[in-house]
């Protein structure tokens, strides 16, 4: 069994919130307390491996539950966020203003969709089943700290739809999520 976590919570994700994709911004002091209630949940799933996306976030979010639970973290870059391009850093309301066309597509989502200067779901779905097809010939069962598109990406492996299915998943800061 894989469990997956996004990270907790950062000033990114806070009104108006920001496009972090690859950007390496750190956890605030909410995104820590959501990780250590993280730990709390996880300590009853007998992990025996943690995995974490290279950026901070994911890292310190990883470091926290695995120093809870007596466990190393294992870092892994195919975990990490979609390279956003030239969106990384901007408001998201302001991308919506500006480019309504292009936003428009980002939210139908889909194989296709490319981010500008950055890459495709396609790519990023590639990257994190390679990940995941690693974890899970490891030792199991395992958590998989890493990002809300990462999560939505390993989702969509599942889902018949594939990538048209991207947006419709929830995935809320450091809360347990189960791959079907």
């Amino acid at each position: 069994m894989i469990l997956l976590a996004r990270h907790g919570e950062t000033d990114y994700n806070l009104p108006p919130p920001r496009v972090q994709g690859r950007r390496d911004v750190p956890l605030n002091n909410r995104g820590r307390a959501q990780t250590r209630e993280l730990a709390r949940a996880a300590a009853g799933e007998g992990l025996r491996t943690i995995w974490s996306s290279h950026l901070s976030r994911a890292r310190e979010t990883a470091g926290i539950v695995a120093d809870e639970l007596g466990l190393d973290v294992r870092v892994d870059e195919r975990l990490a966020e979609s390279d956003r391009g030239v969106w990384e850093g901007r408001r998201i309301e302001d991308i919506e203003r500006d480019e309504p066309e292009l936003w428009g597509e980002w939210r139908r989502a889909g194989a296709d969709f490319r981010f500008p200067g950055g890459e495709s779901l396609a790519e990023h779905l590639a990257r994190v089943s390679a990940a995941l097809d690693d974890i899970g010939a490891g030792e199991l069962p395992a958590l998989a700290i890493c990002h809300g598109g990462t999560i939505r990406c390993a989702f969509a492996r599942t889902d018949p739809r594939g990538l048209d299915a991207f947006h419709e998943l929830e995935v809320p800061h450091a809360k347990l999520m189960r791959l079907p």
